[in-house]
């Protein structure tokens, strides 16, 4: 598992808005942690719902990009830490550039 991989995960069924059961999401946390002993990582949730490219920070990626079979966006105002196990299928990984816009779009969230 690396940072910039997009995996199926199996996440919990929602509460309220929050994203849930079984979607694609890209690993944003960093490769030293993700080859740690840790058993979560933090990603970022993907959603076929192009118009949530819209909001401040997500990310439109192409379906290309990321080894989908449709087009996504980035959500990255709903950044999820989830137990390893429940990553399931590994699907690509973002290029460098894409990666460096998410990454930048959880800035815009936070403020930074």
């Amino acid at each position: 598992m690396a940072q910039g991989d997009v995996w199926w995960a199996d996440l919990a069924a929602p509460g309220g808005t929050e994203p849930g059961f079984r979607r694609p999401v890209v690993v944003v946390q960093g490769d030293s942690f993700n080859r740690s002993a840790l058993r979560t990582v933090v990603a970022v949730p993907l959603t076929s719902n192009l118009r949530w490219a819209a909001a401040p920070g997500n990310v439109r990626l192409t379906a290309r990009a990321t080894g989908l079979s449709r087009d996504s966006v980035a959500n990255v105002s709903q950044v999820v830490t989830v137990d390893k196990a429940a990553l399931t299928e590994r699907v690509g990984n973002l290029s460098a550039a894409k990666l460096d816009l998410v990454l930048a779009g959880i800035d815009v969230v936070l403020g930074r």
